[in-house]
């Protein structure tokens, strides 16, 4: 009976986690799910002037001025272009809403503890402080993302701003 009841528990590792699997440049990223309030199509923003290129604008979600960020442009940094993929994950953190647009959302994930690696300190074309870990499950490798570390507070303020700003 002992070694069952220790079988069951290794199955459910603590630490593990769901997180909503989306694309940018071909790969594969992941966020907490808990942080998605909805996901959407790209619609219209209101473009702010004098805001860097990743903030799209704002855009009025059922009566909540929210940034939309381009994490393709954050991520990348690289041309994008908007077509009837393009996904807005609306995301709320913080006591804030923002969007964030990405090339694509696959689908949720379900990982344990087992399944997340330490991050490498080479190989990826971001700093590594934004990053959570590497989900690996069989050959798939998804890049584990804190959104919040990856909107750092000073780029919070400045969407702070510019969402207050457009409010008024």
């Amino acid at each position: 009976m002992m070694g069952m009841a220790t079988e069951h528990k290794k199955m459910e590792e603590p630490g593990g986690q769901e997180v909503l699997i989306f694309t940018v440049a071909q790969e594969e990223y992941g966020i907490d799910i808990l942080k998605v309030q909805e996901i959407r199509g790209y619609d219209h923003v209101t473009r702010i002037a004098n805001t860097p290129d990743f903030i799209k604008g704002v855009t009025n979600l059922r009566g909540v001025i929210a940034p939309i960020i381009d994490l393709r442009m954050k991520l990348v940094n690289d041309e994008v272009t908007y077509d009837n993929n393009t996904v807005v994950i609306v995301l709320n953190f913080l006591e804030r809403v923002v969007g964030i647009v990405v090339d694509g959302v696959s689908d949720v994930l379900s990982l344990q503890a087992s399944e997340i690696r330490p991050v490498p300190d080479f190989s990826i074309s971001m700093p590594t402080e934004y990053l959570m870990g590497l989900g690996v499950i069989n050959e798939r490798m998804i890049i584990l993302v804190d959104i919040e570390k990856l909107l750092s507070s000073e780029e919070m303020q400045l969407i702070d701003s510019v969402a207050q700003g457009a409010a008024n």
